[in-house]
């Protein structure tokens, strides 16, 4: 037995969905929290017992974003975007690398990604710290077809994910898509493999069908109305409503230019004012911040995912852009953590992250002063733990974390 850490923290949120508790502590031993108490009950510090004082700190789980790609540039220009494309491994590596200690930056410790990483993924556990290595839960390249079902199929991926319909971006696309409602069932019909369906879908119909079918998530949603909502409360069907995505499309629309959030900053790609574009994105986030504190009313399970990656969406960044939408919905703070890290972690089957109990890892963040601080705070982290040790690659300096 390895001798016992004791954390103390002036807030604690457990991830669970509970109140946040005041002046707690962890007690950790062997990576695992063995009991968590009042710090007026701690030890005396007869000099063998080891305290981490975080008083004056939030402590809370790492997060989870099941919604991203490792792989792809979310460059604002086309032409940055292309060259990527086109570049080599080594190129694509770094950038992987990059992102991943973007997503550290910012206490995200576990993704859901849909993107091809089996060789990236090989290539970065080689040369960095095992701590750095995210919990990756991975669908593959989107699933846009039947054709693309046996690549999706593959034993190496986690999870499916699946293209029904266009993305809230480029909805428009949605009839050149070659997906049938029966070609949707066949899939998700057959023996997967224990493999959960997450649906990208809009519009009544198709998120009515992909329920039908049998999805186990549906992601993004737009449009898609009170009833699709009932039946997933009844059917427990995972909902990742990627509101990032359109509060980015009014971001941008003034100017008709790209926008790329960096919390209290927007970079926009400058272009002229596309015609309806602030009407269309004003209603379409409106319209699903609606939904969403409708979600919440009927019991909708729901998690955080921001689709990082895509179009000026950033890794690690995006995550605290999408927790604040979730509280402009009506979710309280420690609803929305819930949803940032236990949500997620439980239904990709990430082990080790999640809400913090006595018997599970002792992952968790630490953000420098009280709860109303928060998600802001998250891109300022006082300390990461992970394993019920402070983390070997996290540091505050933001020119030692880039």
């Amino acid at each position: 037995m390895g001798e016992i850490r004791f954390i103390v923290a002036g807030y604690f949120i457990d991830g669970s969905g509970a109140d946040v508790r005041r002046d707690v502590f962890l007690a950790v031993q062997d990576t695992i929290i063995i009991d968590i108490g009042s710090a007026a009950d701690l030890p005396r510090n007869d000099g063998t017992v080891i305290i981490d004082d975080f008083s004056h700190c939030t402590l809370l789980p790492a997060l989870v974003d099941c919604s991203v790609s490792l792989s792809r540039s979310p460059a604002l220009d086309k032409r940055v975007r292309l060259s990527f494309e086109a570049s080599g491994f080594e190129k694509k590596a770094g950038m992987f690398e990059r992102q991943i200690r973007y997503c550290h930056a910012h206490g995200v410790l576990g993704v859901a990604d849909s993107g091809e990483l089996t060789d990236l993924a090989a290539h970065c556990q080689k040369g960095l710290a095992p701590e750095r290595i995210l919990e990756i839960r991975t669908s593959g390249r989107l699933c846009r077809s039947r054709r693309d079902w046996a690549a999706a199929n593959s034993s190496a991926n986690d999870f499916l994910k699946i293209g029904y319909s266009g993305t809230v971006e480029d909805d428009e696309a949605a009839p050149s898509l070659q997906w049938h409602h029966e070609d949707l069932c066949h899939i998700l019909q057959q023996n997967r493999g224990g493999r959960k369906a997450v649906v990208v879908a809009n519009g009544q119909q198709a998120v009515g069908e992909a329920l039908a079918a049998g999805c186990d998530a549906i992601e993004q949603g737009y449009r898609m109305g009170e009833d699709n909502l009932r039946k997933m409360a009844e059917k427990k069907v995972l909902w990742i409503p990627g509101l990032v995505r359109a509060k980015n499309g009014l971001d941008g629309s003034s100017s008709g230019g790209d926008v790329c959030c960096r919390f209290s900053q927007r970079y926009v790609a400058p272009g002229k004012p596309a015609p309806g574009a602030e009407a269309f994105w004003k209603k379409m986030l409106a319209d699903q911040l609606t939904q969403l504190r409708l979600a919440r009313k009927l019991g909708v399970t729901t998690a955080v995912g921001t689709g990082a990656g895509s179009i000026g969406i950033l890794h690690g960044e995006s995550m605290v852009e999408e927790m604040k939408l979730f509280i402009k919905a009506g979710y309280s703070l420690e609803e929305t953590v819930r949803c940032a890290s236990e949500n997620g972690a439980g239904f990709f089957g990430m082990a080790n992250l999640g809400a913090l109990a006595v018997g599970r890892k002792a992952t968790f963040l630490l953000t420098r002063g009280t709860v109303r601080q928060l998600p802001r705070k998250l891109s300022y982290l006082e300390g990461l733990y992970i394993d019920g040790a402070p983390s070997g690659i996290y540091r505050k300096d933001p020119g030692g974390n880039g």
